[in-house]
């Protein structure tokens, strides 16, 4: 009896060891995932400060060519508006395309509903019918005619 109870021990022993070594592998490859990820984000991120000072850059070039031969002043507000104009149909660009929106349809005509595979865009659900299905009766009925008529 004490020798099952030795191997109960060692048995709760290899467990605890094992669920120990597990923990540290997957703490391991997390903190391994974490560091990549973190570098991709800090790139990324640079990536986007910079771009933004090109663009600025760039804004300011075209707002000095401008004031070669305007006053300052509306060099300054052409170039606002072209920038607010850019932002504009980029955030439109990236709006998804939703079919029968008034935005993409036009004049608000709904448009015919997409077929797309599953976890695509488009109709989640299938168009409802504008009449309910006619019931085929047992007795041989047509489904117009009262039950009560006699």
């Amino acid at each position: 009896m004490e020798r099952l109870e030795h191997l109960e021990h060692l048995d709760k022993h290899l467990v605890d060891e094992l669920a120990q070594v597990a923990r540290e592998t997957i703490r391991e490859e997390v903190r391994e995932q974490t560091r990549k990820q973190r570098r991709t984000a800090v790139l990324y991120a640079a990536s986007g400060a910079l771009a933004l000072y090109a663009g600025a850059a760039v804004a300011l070039a075209a707002g000095l060519a401008l004031a070669i031969v305007l006053p300052d002043w509306a060099a300054a507000l052409i170039t606002a508006a072209v920038l607010g104009v850019l932002a504009y149909v980029l955030r439109g660009a990236a709006r998804p395309h939703r079919p029968g929106h008034p935005d993409h349809a036009g004049a608000g005509l709904s448009a015919p509903p997409v077929s797309t595979p599953a976890g695509g865009l488009g109709m989640s659900v299938p168009p409802m019918p504008s009449t309910p299905p006619e019931v085929p009766r047992q007795d041989g009925a047509s489904p117009d005619a009262s039950p009560h008529r006699a």
